[in-house]
């Protein structure tokens, strides 16, 4: 699948979650685990449903969204166009799986 192949819905809901990531909250954070166990979750750990206990119904929902996307997709986000988005979320929340990589 390609980015343009993504619901409008779907890209939307992704774009929203990688915003929310980037930032430095305890929500930032639930978000981010949830997008890196999509991207490697052999790396990145992955996602416990109770951590959507701590967000809000939007982000919830933006979530479940994402959720179908990456079932329905068959792919990881980097094939779809967002490997610098997610590359930016590792830099924030997982800088050790990039040592070594940025020399």
């Amino acid at each position: 699948m390609k980015r343009e192949q993504m619901l409008p819905v779907e890209k939307q809901a992704l774009e929203n979650l990688l915003k929310h990531a980037q930032g430095d909250t305890h929500q930032s954070r639930r978000v981010a685990d949830f997008l890196l166990a999509w991207w490697n979750p052999s790396a990145c750990g992955k996602y416990d449903l109770t951590t959507g206990w701590g967000v809000d119904d939007d982000i919830m929902e933006d979530m479940c969204v994402v959720f179908r996307l990456a079932s329905r997709a068959h792919s990881y986000p980097d094939s779809l166009g967002y490997e610098k988005e997610f590359e930016a979320i590792v830099r924030e929340w997982r800088p050790e799986l990039l040592q070594g990589r940025e020399d």
